[in-house]
Protein backbone atom coordinates (compact mmCIF):
# COMPACT_ATOMS: atom_id res chain seq x y z
CA UNK A 1 0.00 0.00 0.00
CA UNK A 2 2.28 2.44 0.83
CA UNK A 3 5.11 1.93 -1.79
CA UNK A 4 2.15 1.93 -4.22
CA UNK A 5 1.36 5.20 -2.81
CA UNK A 6 5.38 6.41 -3.37
CA UNK A 7 5.19 5.35 -6.49
CA UNK A 8 2.11 7.02 -7.93
CA UNK A 9 3.54 10.25 -6.22
CA UNK A 10 6.88 9.89 -7.74
CA UNK A 11 5.29 9.55 -11.13
CA UNK A 12 4.10 13.31 -10.77
CA UNK A 13 6.57 14.62 -9.28
CA UNK A 14 8.29 17.76 -11.73
CA UNK A 15 12.00 18.47 -11.41
CA UNK A 16 13.57 21.49 -11.99
CA UNK A 17 17.35 22.48 -12.41
CA UNK A 18 18.38 25.46 -10.33
CA UNK A 19 21.30 27.89 -11.53
CA UNK A 20 23.45 26.21 -9.09
CA UNK A 21 22.70 23.07 -11.36
CA UNK A 22 21.27 20.93 -8.61
CA UNK A 23 17.61 19.87 -8.74
CA UNK A 24 14.49 20.66 -6.80
CA UNK A 25 11.26 18.26 -6.84
CA UNK A 26 7.70 18.78 -6.26
CA UNK A 27 4.50 16.06 -6.10
CA UNK A 28 1.35 17.80 -7.63
CA UNK A 29 -1.12 17.22 -5.07
CA UNK A 30 0.88 16.87 -1.95
CA UNK A 31 1.22 19.95 -0.08
CA UNK A 32 4.91 20.88 1.05
CA UNK A 33 6.38 17.75 -0.33
CA UNK A 34 9.67 19.26 -2.14
CA UNK A 35 12.85 18.11 -2.58
CA UNK A 36 16.60 18.77 -3.57
CA UNK A 37 19.55 17.45 -4.79
CA UNK A 38 22.55 17.49 -6.45
CA UNK A 39 21.54 15.53 -9.75
CA UNK A 40 18.09 14.36 -10.91
CA UNK A 41 18.52 10.64 -8.96
CA UNK A 42 19.84 12.29 -5.89
CA UNK A 43 16.98 14.47 -5.63
CA UNK A 44 14.63 11.69 -6.44
CA UNK A 45 15.57 9.73 -3.62
CA UNK A 46 15.48 12.31 -0.90
CA UNK A 47 11.80 13.13 -2.93
CA UNK A 48 10.45 8.96 -2.28
CA UNK A 49 11.97 9.85 1.73
CA UNK A 50 9.91 13.10 2.22
CA UNK A 51 6.93 11.21 0.55
CA UNK A 52 7.32 8.56 3.41
CA UNK A 53 7.85 10.75 5.73
CA UNK A 54 5.04 13.21 4.94
CA UNK A 55 2.34 10.28 4.66
CA UNK A 56 3.60 8.81 8.00
CA UNK A 57 3.63 12.04 9.90
CA UNK A 58 -0.10 12.83 8.32
CA UNK A 59 -1.30 9.36 9.33
CA UNK A 60 -0.08 9.64 12.66
CA UNK A 61 -1.87 13.01 13.04
CA UNK A 62 -5.00 11.32 11.92
CA UNK A 63 -5.17 13.58 8.62
CA UNK A 64 -6.23 12.31 5.31
CA UNK A 65 -3.60 11.24 3.30
CA UNK A 66 -5.24 12.12 -0.70
CA UNK A 67 -5.91 9.76 -3.44
CA UNK A 68 -3.23 9.65 -6.06
CA UNK A 69 -3.92 8.00 -9.27
CA UNK A 70 -6.35 5.35 -7.49
CA UNK A 71 -3.30 4.71 -4.76
CA UNK A 72 -4.45 5.04 -1.04
CA UNK A 73 -3.45 4.82 2.08
CA UNK A 74 -5.77 3.38 4.76
CA UNK A 75 -5.15 2.88 7.98
CA UNK A 76 -8.08 1.21 10.02
CA UNK A 77 -9.29 3.52 12.99
CA UNK A 78 -9.34 1.38 16.68
CA UNK A 79 -12.27 0.94 18.21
Amino acid sequence: MLSAYITSALRRARYTQLEDGSYCAEVSGLRGVIATGSGVEDCREALQEVIEEWVLLRVSRGLDVPVLDGARVRVPRAA
